[in-house]
């Protein structure tokens, strides 16, 4: 076959110097990964897994994929988080699409916050409800457009990220709760980057404000700070037992098999004990937004940081300059982020020193 037709839009991607490749960076200081707590670096998990669990489920949770240590790891993470019940995914992405596609139905509204991860986005486009985005943590904004679906719609559903990928901010989501409940919209909240690193034992930023029971779904990824694969949806028994006979991603995708299960569980057995890994990531934070920086430097508690370096070649080029001194830090490039706020997300780890922290930000005052 004739792959000409690719070219056009890879070469558009080359003319705006923001053509992604894959690369692999061996030994470089990590100011990258998800591995908010090193539970990958460290091996944590290895050090209390099983060598003979199985490495393939053999099929779909509903056929022969179902197995009774993935059903314990699902009410073990329930009860964690103080949930009726919990359905996992295989992943963040199939949670999030397996959800939204499926749940909100014609006549129905969906409201979210517009910079919502690219996985939120994609199921509310498939599904058949009506869709709006509200300005980026705007409750003025949200209140307004509650106000207009009330008039139309069967169900309103409101999404949002409790800590934003891209941003490294927090949503208001006592505000928010109270907005839902104001207009009887039920709340869907991704907690991705909170688990394992907001609040109490890492419960996430729900639990932290105590709106567990103000939520309609909350969905817990278990790639970044847990260190394993995977996602769970939390919410009622009900919604439990609708997603696994009308959410496509569960239904038609082989289980997670036991090896996994497992991480999953020893991850949760031992993350919530990391509070010193969790003080020091806040030491660190700290010492990162109180130094000087040429750039601006967005608004974050969280670890993830955010440097502003307008234009994809400027960004590419200080970003090199970093990796060039061991630094393991990406640039975020137009179309991922807007044109104008490319960035370098930076991403502060238990495992990352001051001194490492100084050094950052030494090379960053002085690149040009």
């Amino acid at each position: 076959m004739n792959e000409d037709f690719l070219n056009k839009k890879l070469q558009e991607r080359i003319d705006a110097n923001a053509l992604r490749s894959l690369i692999v960076n061996k030994n470089k200081i990590d100011f990258c990964s998800n591995d908010y707590l090193g539970i990958v670096k460290n091996k944590l998990i290895e050090r209390s897994a099983s060598s003979n669990l199985s490495h393939g489920s053999t099929g779909s949770r509903l056929l022969s994929g179902n197995y009774e240590l993935i059903e314990e790891t699902e009410k073990m993470i329930a009860g964690f988080h103080h949930a009726e019940a919990g359905l996992i995914f295989n992943s963040g992405y199939d949670a999030n699409t397996g959800v939204l596609s499926c749940v909100p139905q014609k006549n129905d509204t969906i409201i979210y916050d517009q910079l919502s991860h690219a996985s939120l986005r994609d199921g509310i486009r498939l599904s058949f409800a009506a869709f709006f985005s509200f300005l980026h943590n705007d409750l003025h904004d949200l209140q307004k457009k509650l106000a207009s679906a009330k008039e139309n719609s069967t169900n309103i559903f409101v999404v949002t990220e409790s800590v934003f990928s891209m941003d490294g901010d927090v949503a208001p989501l006592k505000e928010m709760a109270s907005l839902c409940e104001k207009f009887n919209a039920a709340l869907i909240i991704d907690e991705a980057h909170a688990t394992g690193v907001i609040g109490q034992r890492g419960a996430g930023l729900v639990q932290e404000y105590n709106l567990q029971d103000k939520c309609f779904a909350r969905i817990h990824t278990f790639g970044k700070a847990c260190g394993a694969h995977g996602a769970i949806v939390l919410g009622s028994e009900k919604l439990k037992n609708y997603l696994i006979n009308f959410s496509r991603q569960f239904i038609y995708s082989t289980a997670l098999p036991a090896a996994a299960a497992e991480a999953i569980s020893i991850s949760y057995k031992t993350f919530p004990e990391m509070e010193k890994e969790r003080n020091h990531l806040k030491e660190l934070i700290g010492f990162f937004k109180n130094g000087h920086s040429k750039y601006q430097i967005l608004p974050s508690d969280t670890p993830i940081q955010i440097v502003i370096i307008p234009g994809n070649e400027e960004v590419k080029k200080v970003a090199k300059s970093l990796q060039q001194n061991n630094l393991d830090i990406r640039p975020i490039l137009y179309p991922t982020v807007p044109k104008g706020a490319e960035r370098l997300r930076i991403v502060m780890h238990a495992f990352n020193t001051f001194d490492e922290v100084k050094t950052l930000l030494q090379i960053l005052n002085y690149s040009d």
